[in-house]
């Protein structure tokens, strides 16, 4: 039997993970994207890059290929009509373009020479003789190095920078090449284009209006002569979007504007000329169209598909720690159920006439593909992408909670118990980030690490979280910190008070709401001895200009008010009033990119801690986003695995780090 081994921050590089699939029409094969970490050699010198390759996998036989090679990025392959062709993305020519390679191989040649890249897309006319596409418009970019003015009301947003040199629209080119026709020209991002089942419209989502502060997405088509009609606009905001076969409607996620973030995204249609939504789901608490939060680089969004008869709608949705796929009739009485469940979180990605094809991640393995019948039945799992690296490593066990707040009210939590020692463990509190998000079974590589560690991980739900109703999720509006943290609390004294976590040795972390939970728990006890807040937000006040989305999440998701009517309670809730009372030694985790939770955050938090004595480092993280060490540079990644490990050792465990001696010249 072969010895298990602990993992390391640098064996996260070792893994597989999958970015996309889709059935060949068919019906016989998929075109899946699986993506990894190798090494090239640039300038004489080997440097970590990520590279993305296009597989092809028979569904009669199961044998698999690799059907795009090469040092760059391949990615969202789309099958022609016909079935001979798959148009897909990759930087092999420097920015993103979109190539077209026969399915029985040979070269694959580039379709695009957009000056700025291609965006998203590509996506197949019916007709098989158009794509369309998005990107930025090659106008005259202002030199920001150089004097330059801004009149947006979102200017800079996370992972775009300044929206003015980001935002994309519609575009179609023929398939034999040619000039590609703008079909869009608003300032707006236009993304996520969809032909009609006529091939005369594109159905697309728009937000980033450059006169609103308004971030979640409005609903628009374009005929092929330019012209655009509003769909969904004033009424409320759409995600992932679907025309049904006959093109009369459009079906969708999403939620009137009068309602809070909180407020679960429910499935809408509407008809194809426009008018008001109907709502395919009343009184459900799911999530219809969230995902959990884990810490893997495999980006799959939301998305909605129709069955070829029209009469269901197939989305996945959050309940509680799980995500199912479900089925929504589309006329009738309402009706929706789970076809695909389980304690695992599942990620849509294709159907055909009788299949369903997705992917599967769960608090122990990665991710894989996986087929069911329409109805969940047969399922089959497709790929192991990660079983030789992950058999391997040590499996932790992971152990549900149920237990009361200090107010009675159930809060659901998970520990994954460390695949070494004995109870009562030493114990990390993980926070998600949101507080509009949840934990549950998914893949967290941070977990595994310190799992293997020594240290149990405890990750919870409180209020805030999605997955368990409107009451549930919006209780922290106008509340942040103090509800929420008392959810926690009895979180940590209940694994206490179980003998599974040791109180004299508790550490804290989270990124963006977890960093600002962490950065408030600082403030507010001395109980634990360790904490590393990544991304936070310490000052509702100066994010309320600072941050990418102020505006709109205070009064959506935050707070409830802006600065000007309630200073009191920005002050009152801002960690940055209580961070004089700190004594945990604590480390800041920084992106230097980050527009959603900008630098000043961590700053000031620091500058605070430093003055009062308290034990703070900050590591900085260039080039990297929001949630840039999760999928951002893999300097960016490497360095925060290593530095949680290393930090809580340090101060919860007693461990000093290992010093390297340089040896001189």
């Amino acid at each position: 039997m072969t010895e298990k081994t602990a993992r390391k921050a640098d064996d996260l590089f070792k893994l597989n993970f999958i970015q996309d699939a889709q059935i060949s029409p068919d019906g016989k094969r998929i075109a899946y994207v699986v993506s990894h970490i190798g090494s090239v050699e640039e300038d004489g010198q080997e440097e970590e890059k990520e590279f993305s390759n296009i597989w092809l996998m028979s569904l009669e036989t199961g044998k698999k290929r690799q059907f795009t090679y090469g040092d760059g990025r391949d990615g969202t392959p789309r099958w022609s009509p016909d079935g001979k062709q798959i148009a897909f993305m990759s930087d092999r020519k420097d920015k993103p373009q979109i190539f077209l390679i026969a399915t029985d191989g040979g070269e694959a040649r580039v379709l695009t020479e957009m000056p700025l890249g291609v965006g998203g897309g590509p996506e197949w006319s019916p007709d098989g003789k158009q794509i369309a596409f998005t990107t930025v418009p090659a106008s005259e970019a202002p030199d920001r190095k150089k004097p330059y003015r801004i009149n947006r009301c979102t200017y800079r947003y996370d992972m775009m920078g300044y929206v003015e040199d980001a935002v994309q629209d519609i575009y179609t080119i023929s398939v034999d090449g040619g000039e590609p026709q703008q079909l869009t020209s608003d300032r707006n991002q236009n993304s996520g284009p969809l032909w009609s089942p006529d091939g005369q419209e594109i159905l697309y989502l728009s937000n980033m209006f450059p006169d609103s502060y308004r971030i979640l997405p409005a609903l628009k088509v374009v005929n092929l002569e330019g012209d655009v009609r509003d769909l969904v606009l004033d009424w409320g905001h759409a995600s992932a979007p679907a025309w049904t076969p006959d093109g009369n409607h459009v079906v969708f996620a999403g939620n009137p504007e009068r309602l809070l973030l909180g407020d679960p995204q429910h499935m809408f249609i509407i008809e194809r000329d426009g008018g008001q939504p109907r709502c395919l789901t009343p009184n459900e608490k799911v999530a219809f169209g969230y995902g959990l939060q884990g810490d893997m680089p495999a980006m799959i969004w939301s998305k909605t598909l129709v069955s070829k008869d029209g009469r269901y709608a197939y989305i996945i949705a959050q309940d509680g720690g799980a995500v199912h796929i479900y089925r929504v009739a589309l006329d009738g009485e309402p009706a929706w159920q789970a076809v695909v469940s389980g304690e695992r979180d599942c990620m849509l990605l294709d159907l055909d006439e009788s299949h369903l094809l997705y992917a599967v991640s769960d608090f122990v393995n990665p991710i894989d593909l996986y087929i069911a019948d329409l109805d969940g039945a047969n399922e089959h799992q497709l790929t192991r992408l990660n079983n030789e690296e992950t058999a391997n490593w040590s499996t932790p066990e992971v152990e549900h909670l149920l237990y009361p707040s200090s107010d009675g009210q159930e809060i659901e939590g998970w520990l994954m118990k460390p695949t070494s020692g004995q109870a009562p463990y030493p114990t990390i509190l993980y926070i998600h980030g949101g507080p509009m998000g949840g934990f549950g079974a998914t893949y967290s590589y941070d977990f595994h690490l310190l799992a293997d560690a020594g240290y149990a991980v405890l990750f919870i739900n409180p209020r805030g979280s999605t997955g368990y109703g409107a009451e549930f999720s919006n209780a922290v509006i106008g509340h942040t910190g103090e509800q929420d943290y008392e959810d926690l609390m009895a979180g940590v004294d209940f694994v206490i008070d179980q003998g599974l976590a040791d109180a004299d040795r508790l550490g804290c972390c989270g990124l963006s709401y977890g960093g600002f939970m962490s950065t408030w728990i600082v403030g507010h006890t001395n109980r634990f001895k360790a904490a590393v807040p990544e991304n936070p937000v310490t000052n509702w006040t100066s994010i309320y200009g600072a941050g990418d989305s102020g505006p709109f999440l205070m009064l959506k998701a935050s707070l409830g008010v802006l600065p000007h009517q309630d200073p009191e309670l920005f002050h009152r809730l801002s960690p940055i009033s209580y961070a004089h009372n700190c004594t945990t030694p604590t480390l800041l985790i920084q992106g230097e990119n980050d527009h959603r939770c900008p630098p000043e955050q961590s700053e000031q938090f620091y500058g605070v801690l430093k003055v009062s004595g308290c034990t703070v480092e900050m590591l900085r993280l260039p080039g990297s986003s929001h949630i840039g060490s999760i999928g951002g540079p893999i300097s960016a990644r490497r360095a925060q695995n290593e530095a949680l490990l290393e930090w809580m050792n340090r101060y919860v465990l007693g461990i000093e780090p290992t010093v390297t001696e340089e040896v001189a010249e």
